[in-house]
């Protein structure tokens, strides 16, 4: 097709298709020099190239920058770190934050690649035929995954990318299913990825076995010793091991289509249904050798230390980037070139200066790490080692000659001082080397002995001192004085997560520094947790809040303890909330069933399972707005919020509603607030599930279940997630072959998007998920704490939940289920038993002891035909104002 000439002006992109579309189009804008944005083009979508435009996106607040980023994969960027994850199931790794794709100034155009690059006129021709000019151009196009020439290569897979993985997952499973027994896999390569590959693999069934050149595993980042311990871990989990030796031929049977083995260096023929190749990475600098830009002696394109290629318009970052002479495959330098090129362009004098090659293997039942000099390669240091090769363990500090300084580490089989030493690297250590290994039977120093200037997250470049800044609140900011609020407010931990228990450390450390006592008490009576409380009482099988009192409180409580030991009690039985003395413990909301409004009004909200209600339910809803005048409301969550009620108005309402077969819909609670769904399958053509009557199994199976704090569930129907099903508790999409569940989702202060627990279920598998999840959840978060921030917290984060969801790695799976299942037998709509009991109803008056009469200190007045609570200023003036009781506007002369 004819090229078509584009400025780098960006197009829309909050839709990640939109940038498809643009590409059909030729887009002419005629800028003036005084005011045209200065147009940066980031060729490349990995991410390198997010971390640059989401620090652009932050730091240019004028606008000054047009970006158009080509992604050349059909993805968001994502967190290529992960692809272990991606691995052992379908978890989207897109990474955040996603705001800079909907900014209006930058365009990101995936399954579009850059075919050239003109350095006199400044223009990047696309794929697509599109011509770009620029006035900056940023190459982020990292690298490949080398294959060697050698017979039967062309039966070679890779891994690198989503896709690389995905097609594994897929192979493996058809060769599963034709061979009729696990396929036998051997992955070429025993560094960081093809340790993760061959781990992943076999964890999906297949017989795995790694072929390296090295005579040890991570030959590049470990010593022989941290090597050869490494090797038994990996023998130890069935992973065979052929060292010191290369794949010559890949073996096929006599039509050629099929893999049959490998013919080894050394002379040996093994057997094998799939070859995968993870051997290091090829810097993909075409564009650059074509345009002319300097290259490196083993590839990639030459940068200084401002980033700045051998023309003085185009800058490359990540893998590309060859920096004295070394291009490097990891993250955090990445990240380091990213900030320096955003800092450049906005007027800065920011400097590349070092590599942080420190690494972390992401392996299940694998613990390794190295950093610093961790081969002892500076002249004269010193090498303190504690080897236990029958357990697999190995720990080496590296030092100065004098044994004060820290140069580097490794850790094999235990990694836990790693977080806290990386960070010490060039410092003295103040106590003996020896100490701070922990298989010497010591702990690490803590996060209070770093000094402010000292990284703490390499992969984001936080110091130790930021963190410290952001849990006092320095700046005038809010103090973020949870894990989850200050991995958010500072990017540490977000991003590998081998950095979160020091990032904790410095947290507890600060708030102890600072008068607060770092503690998990629930309150001042009760000195244990949420946690600890909740299992006490469970195993002890106490009903009653006396008896919670007496065996593990002080004093009578307060408003942080009573609510929680009242829901801890409505959890674990199903009896009245507010009979045998738990009315008391309650707060307002819940002693009144109702959500209580600015004027001391209450609202009343039914509940309508998935969304789905009758046009007789809806009259009935209708009349009840129009006896009582009402206000009324559509809610976010599919259902109708009726405002205005008087307390002693409560029962009446839910007569007629529950004689309606309506219930509670429980807004006031911190239970199930509802299901949202989408119409499904039922009517729409793009729906291939029914998400209508999946909800409505799920809200009927779950209302009334308390928690330590609200939840939310979202379904969809089809991959166009209409139900916002990521942005809920629990969220359910589905696929052609049932149903994903994501989890950890919410709105609010600090929203967060579900994560990708499981993939195509049926649904009962997905009920028994769920049942075990939020039993998990309920049993272990602390008070108040969303799913989100209470998976935040947990050490493992969604893995740890995986391995307790669908592993049963804690063996009480079958436990959860039960405590789900009684809550499902004996669950009793909380209006329906009030309305039963005389009793129960007399809490329901405006004043205590006193006849239900109405609250005359309620005003109103009406505003689009309905009414709201008079403002002070209304209530003073003469305006029509709606008095309590009356129906009827009257106007005060």
């Amino acid at each position: 097709m004819p090229a078509s000439r584009e400025t780098a002006s960006a197009y829309s992109a909050a839709d990640p298709t939109a940038s498809a579309v643009a590409a059909t189009h030729a887009v002419t804008s005629v800028r003036s020099a005084a005011a045209a944005p200065r147009r940066i083009v980031v060729v490349g979508g990995g991410p390198a190239a997010h971390r640059l435009t989401d620090a652009l996106h932050s730091r240019d607040t004028e606008k000054t920058l047009s970006i158009v980023v080509l992604a050349e994969e059909n993805h968001r960027p994502y967190d290529r770190v992960a692809l272990s994850r991606r691995l052992a199931g379908l978890v989207d790794l897109t990474l955040g934050p996603t705001v800079p794709w909907d900014s209006a100034s930058i365009a990101l155009r995936i399954n579009e690649r850059a075919v050239s690059i003109d350095p006199i006129n400044h223009t990047v021709t696309t794929s697509t035929g599109a011509v770009l000019d620029y006035d900056d151009l940023v190459l982020a196009t990292g690298s490949s995954a080398p294959v060697p020439t050698m017979p039967g290569q062309e039966h070679i897979r890779v891994y690198r990318t989503v896709d690389d993985v995905d097609a594994l997952v897929d192979e493996l499973a058809a060769l599963t299913e034709t061979l009729g027994r696990a396929p036998r896999v051997v992955v070429a390569g025993g560094g960081l990825l093809g340790l993760e590959a061959a781990g992943g693999l076999h964890t999906l069934g297949a017989e795995a076995a790694i072929v390296h050149s090295g005579g040890w595993l991570m030959s590049a980042q470990l010593d022989e010793g941290g090597g050869q311990a490494l090797g038994r871990l990996i023998i130890a989990q069935g992973i065979e091991l052929h060292l010191g030796t290369r794949a010559r031929t890949i073996l096929t049977d006599d039509s050629g289509s099929r893999v049959t083995g490998l013919q080894l260096g050394n002379g040996r023929e093994i057997g094998a249904d799939m070859v995968v190749y993870a051997i290091g990475i090829a810097p993909r600098d075409e564009l650059a050798r074509d345009a002319g830009l300097s290259r490196g002696t083993h590839g990639g394109v030459t940068i200084g230390n401002d980033c700045r290629t051998s023309d003085p318009s185009i800058w490359a970052i990540g893998e590309v980037a060859s920096w004295n002479d070394r291009c490097v495959g990891l993250v955090a330098p990445a990240n380091a070139m990213a900030e320096v090129v955003a800092d450049r362009l906005l007027g800065g004098t920011a400097e590349f200066t070092t590599v942080d090659d420190a690494t972390k293997l992401k392996l299940s039942g694998v613990d390794v790490a190295s950093f610093g000099d961790a081969v002892a390669s500076t002249p004269g240091s010193l090498e303190i080692v504690y080897a236990d090769p029958a357990r697999g363990l190995y720990q080496k500090l590296v030092m100065t000659d004098d044994a004060k300084t820290l140069l580097g580490g490794i850790f094999v089989g235990d990694a836990t001082p790693y977080s806290a030493l990386r960070p010490l690297v060039g410092r003295e250590l103040s106590s003996a080397p020896a100490a701070y290994l922990s298989a010497a039977g010591t702990d690490a120093p803590g996060g209070d002995e770093l000094p402010d200037d000292a990284l703490v997250c390499s992969c984001n470049m936080v110091s130790a001192g930021t963190v410290r800044s952001a849990v006092r609140g320095d700046d005038h900011t809010d103090a973020c004085t949870e894990l989850g609020a200050l991995k958010t407010c500072t990017r540490a931990g977000s991003q590998c997560g081998s950095c979160v228990p020091l990032v904790k450390k410095i947290l507890e450390a600060e708030l102890t520094a600072s008068g607060q006592t770092v503690s998990h008490a629930l309150c001042e009576h009760f000195a244990l947790s949420r946690q600890e409380l909740f299992e006490s009482v469970r195993v002890l099988g106490l009903t009653g809040s006396d008896e919670i009192f007496s065996r593990f409180g002080t004093g009578r409580g307060c408003d942080v303890c009573k609510p929680a030991v009242a829901s801890i009690l409505a959890s674990q039985n199903t009896s009245y909330i507010l009979d045998s003395g738990r009315g008391t413990l309650q707060d307002t909301n819940d002693r009144a069933m109702a959500n209580m409004q600015k004027d001391g009004t209450y609202s009343v909200v039914p509940r309508i399972p998935g969304g789905e209600i009758t046009p007789i339910k809806l009259a009935v809803i209708a009349q009840v707005a129009l006896d009582f005048d009402l206000y009324t409301k559509i809610t976010g969550g599919q259902r109708i919020d009726l405002f205005g009620a008087r307390l002693e108005q409560l029962p009446d309402i839910w007569r007629i509603l529950v004689d309606a077969g309506f219930e509670s819909g429980q807004a006031y609670g911190k239970a199930l607030r509802n299901v949202k769904s989408c119409v499904g399958s039922t009517w729409c053509r793009f729906g291939v599930q029914d998400a209508v009557g999946l909800a409505i199994r799920l809200e009927l199976r779950y209302r009334g279940l308390r928690a330590p704090h609200k939840f939310k569930f979202g379904v969809s129907g089809c991959a166009r997630e209409c139900a916002e099903a990521r942005a809920k508790d629990v969220g359910i999409i589905a696929s052609d072959n049932g149903w994903n569940m994501y989890v950890g989702g919410n709105g609010g202060f600090q929203p967060a998007h579900g994560q990708l627990l499981a993939t195509d279920l049926d649904e009962d598998t997905l009920i028994r998920y769920i049942d075990r999840y939020l039993m998990y959840y309920i049993r272990t978060a602390d008070r108040m704490q969303r799913t989100a921030r209470w998976m935040d917290d947990l050490e493992g984060g969604l893995e740890h939940v995986r391995d307790v969801v669908i592993d049963d790695s804690l063996g009480f799976a079958e436990e959860l289920e039960q405590a789900m299942l009684a809550h499902v037998d004996n669950y009793e709509d909380e209006w329906a038993a009030t309305l039963a009991d005389p009793g129960r109803l007399r809490r329901f008056r405006s004043f205590v002891n006193a006849p239900a009469e109405p609250d005359p200190s309620i005003a109103r007045v009406t505003e689009r035909d309905q009414i709201r609570p008079a403002t002070p200023a209304e209530r003073a003036s003469s305006s029509t104002v709606l008095l309590s009781g009356s129906r009827i506007p009257v106007r005060k002369e």
